[in-house]
């Protein structure tokens, strides 16, 4: 594994943590501004890392959102320059609606690396699991 690869999986890694621990403030630190999301279950892609934190703010208000667990397996990185596809498997523990539920999905996060060096996700995809 290369050096790069190994930032960007700790890059991954410190996503993920924030998200299983629902730090909102970590997680979306995480993801550039300009940053958008495509998620099977909404109905419209979000354009900015701001589209999404609202979404997420309205999760928790009107259903009750709470993320308790999140896993990653079957991790892979694809190195295209200052670019970097990460693919994984993704189990998540979470509540809605007053219901706690296992959600399994497949994500595609790309990451770019800022003039600073610091990989940023720069778009998300995520599926439900076949």
């Amino acid at each position: 594994m290369t050096d790069t690869q190994t930032a960007v999986l700790s890059a991954a890694d410190a996503l993920v943590a924030a998200f299983a621990r629902h730090d909102r403030d970590a997680y979306f630190a995480a993801f550039a501004p300009q940053a958008t999301f495509l998620f099977y279950n909404l109905d419209r892609p979000l354009d900015g890392r701001a589209a999404y934190e609202a979404e997420w703010a309205l999760w928790e208000e009107r259903d009750g959102f709470r993320i308790h667990a999140c896993r990653s397996a079957d991790r892979r990185v694809q190195l295209l320059g200052d670019v970097a596809i990460f693919t994984h498997a993704v189990e998540t523990e979470l509540s809605m609606g007053g219901e706690r539920l296992t959600n399994n999905e497949r994500e595609t996060i790309v990451f770019a690396r800022d003039p600073a060096g610091r990989w940023l996700a720069v778009h998300e995809h995520l599926s439900a699991a076949a």
